[in-house]
């Protein structure tokens, strides 16, 4: 248990870290990109200008300590259930918010603080009743189902960003947590890992749903950067990669909790994923970050509602 959580904790802290770190490289080059070269007719950004938001350094290297953090996530995914997994990486929303004040310029309200010390809180009590995680043995069929789900969600997650435009951030947020939960179950479920047996990974669906589930997460996860709260998205984000995996490993893996604890883990997952809401709420807009433009103690790269208001 102990050697899973600090697995976890670690990924929470190189996904939320990467996430600012890909967020200021898509806003500069957003704001290098004219708006008629960069967008679609709705308004949205086009895979053109995602490209070339994906070729500044802060965001490669935002990109690889995703990398980092998925296969810490991974490992922590096959050693805890996932209801705690999920929600303590999830936990990255806070290095995120507190990255986001010095890197991005954004001033947290005491309402943000407020809901961010929920969360804490909230995975501590998660933490203290999490039982051990269920065997994640499930038929073929329902790899299958997980792998269908997977395309649904990102080819319709990809199509719905391109017609909504510069409305989508939060629902391109919350489609790649769904994306990065499909990518926690399957690896839970995928075969062929414990015993090793290279065929037999080959042969799962599930390992294919992991590809498209979190290939089209990250998709998703830099146009919601783009074109939005990274406060917000990232707090959808935690939303969809939490509520449905830990209902499935639930109801489905054998995940549980400890003897007589069982209200003490529905309580803290209940208060993260609230605590997680308010954050996206609060910050959707960013409308605190007006900064006095003769302010030199902010950082040049932070982003006014001006600013935002003409990203791709």
């Amino acid at each position: 248990m102990l050697i899973g959580l600090l697995t976890a904790v670690a990924a929470s802290i190189c996904y939320g870290t990467g996430s600012v770190l890909q967020a200021v490289g898509s806003r500069k080059s957003a704001r290098r990109e004219a708006a008629a070269s960069g967008v679609t007719q709705h308004g949205g950004p086009n895979l053109s200008s995602t490209a070339k938001a994906a070729m500044t350094w802060e965001f490669i290297v935002g990109t690889i300590l995703d990398f980092v953090g998925f296969g810490l996530g991974a490992l922590a995914a096959r050693l805890l259930p996932l209801f705690l997994s999920q929600t303590v990486i999830s936990a990255n929303l806070v290095i995120t918010a507190v990255l986001s004040v010095r890197l991005l310029g954004i001033r947290l309200t005491r309402a943000e603080w407020t809901s961010i010390g929920v969360v804490c809180s909230a995975l501590v009590l998660l933490a203290s009743a999490a039982g051990p995680e269920g065997s994640g043995h499930t038929p073929i069929a329902t790899h299958w189902w997980l792998l269908a789900i997977s395309l649904l969600l990102m080819i319709g997650g990809t199509v719905a960003v391109r017609l909504l435009g510069a409305r989508a951030a939060i629902l391109a947020g919350l489609l790649s947590g769904l994306g990065f939960g499909a990518l926690g179950v399957g690896v839970r479920v995928l075969n062929g890992v414990d015993p090793f047996d290279l065929g037999t990974l080959l042969a799962d669906p599930a390992l294919y749903a992991i590809l498209v589930a979190g290939i089209g997460g990250m998709y998703l996860h830099t146009v919601a950067l783009q074109i939005g709260s990274v406060n917000g998205a990232t707090a959808a984000l935690v939303v969809g990669e939490t509520v449905l995996p830990g209902m499935i490993g639930v109801l489905w893996l054998g995940d549980a909790s400890r003897s007589g604890l069982a209200w003490m883990a529905v309580l803290g997952f209940v208060l993260a994923v609230a605590g997680a809401v308010a954050v996206a709420w609060f910050g959707a807009s960013e409308s605190h970050d007006d900064k006095d433009p003769h302010d030199d103690s902010q950082p040049a790269d932070a982003v006014t509602p001006e600013e935002l208001a003409r990203l791709p």
